[in-house]
């Protein structure tokens, strides 16, 4: 730039030179893209929930925690050791070297290692975790010394680092690493040792074990867990519905573990077909009442044996909800699955519409407090804190189709109705104790006897 007098010259070759050079070589993100940096909108809402506390996995925090590598490497010589061959090392190197450019792909952020530094991590993060997944269910791998199984401490740490969506490793790696060094005596695939280790983190009642196609990491597979479970679920139904293409395709595209967990829970609730257009569903829904408020409207709460927690169904005045575990953790799994399905193309934002829907029915303690009464919410947290959790947990997330629109329209409707309502107080006011029945059944026969003794006066 030059300045001549008032006037100001612009090199415009000079610029577009410099913009040119700004621009990388490959502007466009390709499908390959599953494990993204939380966007800030959400990193803000609770920061915690998106930073791993003492494991690092893979390249995107592996400057950030360093303390905990020797178990890693430790985890490393236990499997090598195993395998008893002199190039067991190097095999495992070339296992990772092979998909190094693949698994490359799969982060949205440009990774800063050289292709020797980044299989380095690939093969030291991916070889702990597959003996921690194995460890877990073949107990005797586990030393009496075990760094993490010994210390309660560690295994929690793990659940909230392992369900990370910036702290993943490419499934693709995970496979091949578990591929090779598989014993003759291990029974269970990868998935199965995966599912087993966060088997208990939506509920008390562990889900079934089935496979699940395409995964791309932790956070994917527990994704697609949820959603097969409710396919099963519908297993009677009929052919043609089971069958329908838009279900296969569903449970297709597991990114890493996290997504494991979504996929569970989205399939869970194709059971239940919806009756609108997606284009009805995201314009004309509207929220439902709180709990406390459809209880008044005389709507029923019943807990559901679903193994998907999305699996939410309304029938005759019943809402019927599968249990959810309230503790620790869930928060960070859930704003996790949420931040996939908002950073993740074309990715249904199941997670998020039941996280919509359940702040609707919950917006105080005594809203908590009826759905844990029925066995729906197992609250480990306090009141208070289970209602802050609930109703902040999607905030500056969007959906552009929600999946429970229809369920919405007929609670809505139900609660329209007067009859139920004042069934409900009837019910509430006069019939809520033995005493009051017994004092309300009395004023009725005393009511009809004096009618009948007037009657019989009048027509003597």
């Amino acid at each position: 730039m030059a300045a001549n007098g008032d006037s100001v010259i612009i090199d415009a070759a000079y610029l577009a030179s410099s913009i040119r050079n700004m621009m990388p070589f490959d502007l466009h993100m390709t499908t390959k893209c599953c494990i993204f940096k939380i966007p800030n909108i959400l990193y803000r809402q609770n920061e915690r929930a998106f930073i791993p506390d003492a494991f690092s996995i893979g390249p995107l925090h592996h400057d950030d925690l360093k303390a905990t590598e020797k178990i890693k490497l430790e985890y490393l010589q236990c499997l090598i050791s195993r395998l008893a061959t002199l190039t067991a090392l190097n095999d495992l190197i070339n296992c990772v070297k092979d998909v190094e450019r693949e698994a490359r792909e799969c982060y949205a952020e440009p990774i800063k290692y050289s292709p020797e530094e980044f299989v380095k991590i690939l093969v030291i993060d991916g070889c702990f975790l597959i003996e921690v997944f194995r460890k877990n269910v073949y107990k005797f791998l586990k030393g009496e010394d075990d760094p993490i199984f010994s210390m309660s401490s560690m295994i929690q740490f793990l659940y909230h680092d392992l369900i990370l969506l910036e702290n993943q490793v490419p499934w693709i790696v995970l496979e091949r690493l578990f591929e090779f060094t598989k014993g003759p005596e291990e029974e269970y695939s990868l998935t199965e040792l995966a599912v087993k280790f966060f088997g208990m983190t939506f509920s008390m009642e562990p889900p079934d074990l089935h496979p699940i196609q395409d995964i791309k990491h932790i956070v994917d597979l527990l994704r697609k867990w949820l959603i097969s479970a409710a396919e099963r679920k519908g297993s009677g139904e009929k052919e043609e519905e089971i069958n329908q293409p838009y279900r296969i395709l569903r449970m297709q595209g597991i990114k890493h573990i996290l997504g494991l967990p979504m996929k569970w829970l989205i399939s869970a609730t194709e059971s239940v077909k919806q009756e609108v257009s997606s284009t009805e569903w995201a314009q004309k829904w509207e929220p439902i009442p709180s709990a406390s408020s459809l209880k008044e409207a005389g709507i029923k709460f019943k807990k559901c044996k679903s193994k998907s927690i999305l699996d939410v169904e309304f029938s005759d005045g019943v809402l019927t909800i599968p249990s959810l575990l309230v503790q620790e953790i869930t928060e960070t799994t859930f704003r996790n699955l949420i931040s996939f399905e908002q950073c993740y193309a074309n990715c249904e934002a199941r997670l998020t519409s039941y996280a919509i829907l359940i702040d609707n029915l919950i917006n105080t303690t005594k809203d908590v407090d009826i759905l844990r009464e029925r066995g729906i919410v197992n609250n480990w947290l306090n009141p208070e804190d289970a209602v802050q959790f609930f109703n902040q947990l999607y905030h500056h997330a969007y959906v552009t189709e929600f999946h429970y629109g229809t369920l919405c329209s007929k609670v809505n409707k139900h609660c329209r109705q007067l009859w139920p309502r004042w069934r409900a107080l009837l019910v509430h006011n006069y019939f809520n104790s033995p005493w009051t029945i017994i004092s309300t059944v009395a004023a009725i026969i005393l009511l009809v006897l004096s009618v009948l003794q007037t009657w019989s006066s009048m027509k003597t």
